[in-house]
């Protein structure tokens, strides 16, 4: 079994979407559509989720970074810029931890440094709990009810819960645990790239104390907070989390992160 199924579309600079937890490639269909035109953008499915349902889980954050990594090795990608949302977001910043010459970019998508997000609307024991009684299908009809301001009626909220029940329910507690487990925070001054943290001001998993504590402690960071919206802004308000991400994109090198290069 070959590394892990991607979508891809465009060409110039590398742009690689890694999605969070019951999450997968398929939810960033509107990005691939929107930047192709100026980068290749590469969005993998993450081992157990989505088109990767069948791949053995990870139970780290850092086998997933490394999983992805994998995946850029065998499609040649040296560097590249990188974003992440939410688990995925997490799995980024090792990643940048990880290879720091490899990242040009970092976007820091609805996502924080500690992985058992405190103050988040439930905690992950009792997200644990409910996916071993209830199911994937359910938990992602539940949870994925959170992410939208509007709950079930939002927009995206069908899209969102089709991509979750792909998962297998190994891979579901595989990926709390892994969150529960992660702790990013001695990391976040090492991380030199210039990063643009984005946050739904209505987000119920990650509270404002997690994206502080990101805007405070990377040393390169910009802060876009988009409000109106909750955990998928980049469904409920999608030009708006395009234009931001333009406008990181465009901004000129320093001339030390040009140096770093």
């Amino acid at each position: 079994m070959d590394g892990l199924p991607y979508l891809r579309a465009g060409s110039g600079p590398s742009f690689v979407l890694v999605h969070g937890y019951l999450g997968g490639a398929e939810q960033w269909r509107h990005e691939l559509d929107h930047f192709s035109n100026r980068y290749d953008v590469i969005a993998p499915n993450l081992p157990g989720f989505g088109a990767a349902a069948d791949r053995p889980a990870c139970d780290t954050i850092a086998g997933m970074a490394e999983a992805v990594f994998g995946l850029l090795d065998e499609l040649a990608v040296g560097d590249f810029i990188l974003l992440g949302h939410s688990m995925g977001g997490m799995v980024v910043q090792e990643m940048a931890r990880m290879r720091p010459q490899s990242v040009l970019r970092l976007i820091l998508y609805g996502t924080g440094p500690l992985g058992l997000m405190p103050d988040r609307f439930e905690p992950i024991a009792t997200s644990r709990e409910r996916l071993l009684t209830d199911g994937v299908e359910a938990t992602i009809g539940r949870i994925g009810a959170t992410w939208f301001k509007r709950g079930a009626e939002a927009r995206g909220y069908r899209l969102v819960t089709q991509i979750g029940a792909c998962a297998r329910r190994p891979a579901a507690e595989a990926g709390l645990g892994a969150m529960a487990a992660w702790d990013g925070r001695s990391a976040l001054t090492s991380l030199t790239m210039p990063t643009l943290v984005v946050w739904g001001d209505a987000d119920r998993s990650y509270r404002w104390p997690q994206v502080e504590t990101l805007w405070t402690n990377l040393p390169d960071v910009r802060l876009s907070v988009i409000p109106g919206a909750s955990h998928a802004a980049h469904l409920e308000k999608p030009a708006l989390f395009h234009s931001l991400i333009e406008d990181f994109l465009s901004e000129p090198a320093t001339a030390e992160n040009a140096e770093d290069r």
